[in-house]
């Protein structure tokens, strides 16, 4: 390999101008070398807005461009599986924006794809939830600090959603977003990190507004605006996940753990921060997290560290977010089915 890294964007949407393509440039030795959108317009825009020199008529023509070594696919869901598997198998390496897929299914395909094609790096964009205070979070757990973990609680309520006579958003497409719904896979995947995994859920959905306009017509919802979910946890404790876009002045984002010996909550949203309360304390204190603890974004230096051979994916490698999507489809059949679904052993 050259020893700059040439990489390729496929969908330069809002995440991908705010967070992934400033992180490339920042990094010495890379270099933004070819970008494809949606329309030859929108790419001619982001190729002048980036300085970015190449530009393309498909994607299929930038993953198979020799010169490109690695491929950021910042499109929507309902590309992931196709593109990834491609660039994959064209000997790059590949950064794919989250969800992983729109279903367990897509999600399988990637994972044989990066298994098959092992030398190459495979990468999911992260949820950003939690990386500041995951080093942290992970020291208080290694010293006992919870006990034994009784209860999970996940909740993602807000109002994104309420009101009913906006238009259709992407993530409300299931042919587009897939079986995600709300924030559950970004708010489980930052629980899995701490949490014992799961092993069993129960789901209940419902969809308040049924049907919302799109270019001027009257189409179905298919992701529901609200669920609950409990689950059962491998070291026996519960959980519990209460999600909703229509709930008008909700709780916003946050993740409790107690344990035995301790509590620790993230809030994510509205006002963040770390609280903690051991036995014998009188309330919950924030946590104070020692500098050298601290982490944050590094998604694009970790993928390029990654490739360079210098260190390993950590957030996230396909197999985390291959367990992330068991979780996904699993919630989906239950609340279909009305039964219990049991996930595999990790």
């Amino acid at each position: 390999m050259n020893s700059t890294i040439r990489v390729g964007i496929i969908g330069a949407g809002a995440n991908t101008r705010l967070r992934h393509i400033p992180g490339f440039q920042a990094i010495g030795g890379v270099q933004l070398l070819g970008v494809v959108n949606r329309s030859a317009e929108s790419t001619a825009k982001a190729s002048a807005e980036f300085s970015i020199p190449k530009t393309y008529a498909s994607w299929q023509d930038l993953v198979a461009d020799p010169e490109i070594d690695a491929v950021m696919i910042g499109t929507w869901p309902n590309l992931h599986a196709e593109v990834t598997c491609a660039a994959l198998d064209n000997g790059k390496h590949v950064l794919t924006e989250a969800r992983m897929a729109r279903n367990l299914d897509e999600a399988r395909q990637m994972h044989v794809a990066s298994t098959r094609n092992a030398e190459l790096v495979a990468q999911v964009v992260p949820s950003p939830f939690g990386l500041r205070e995951h080093d942290y979070v992970m020291s208080l757990l290694k010293d006992g600090f919870l006990g034994d973990v009784r209860e999970l609680v996940v909740i993602g309520a807000d109002d994104q959603f309420q009101d009913a006579t906006a238009s259709l958003h992407w993530r409300q497409d299931q042919e587009i977003s897939g079986k995600n719904l709300l924030a559950m896979g970004i708010l489980h995947e930052t629980a899995m990190r701490w949490a014992p995994p799961t092993t069993r859920v129960f789901a209940q959905t419902a969809t308040f507004a049924a049907t919302r306009t799109k270019n001027g017509d009257s189409v179905a919802v298919t992701v529901p605006d609200s669920a609950q979910v409990v689950t059962q946890l491998a070291n026996g404790g519960r959980g519990i996940y209460h999600l909703s876009g229509c709930a008008l002045f909700g709780p916003g984002l946050q993740i409790h753990l107690y344990g035995s010996q301790g509590t620790i909550k993230l809030q994510i949203s509205p006002e963040p921060g770390l609280w903690l309360g051991r036995v014998g304390e009188s309330c919950l204190r924030l946590a104070e997290i020692p500098a050298e603890q601290v982490g944050g974004w590094r998604v694009e230096q970790e993928f390029i560290a990654a490739i360079r051979g210098n260190e390993q994916v950590k957030f996230t490698h396909f197999t985390a977010g291959l367990e992330y999507m068991q979780f996904t489809d699993a919630v989906a059949d239950s609340a279909q089915y009305g039964a219990a679904v049991d996930l595999p052993t990790p």
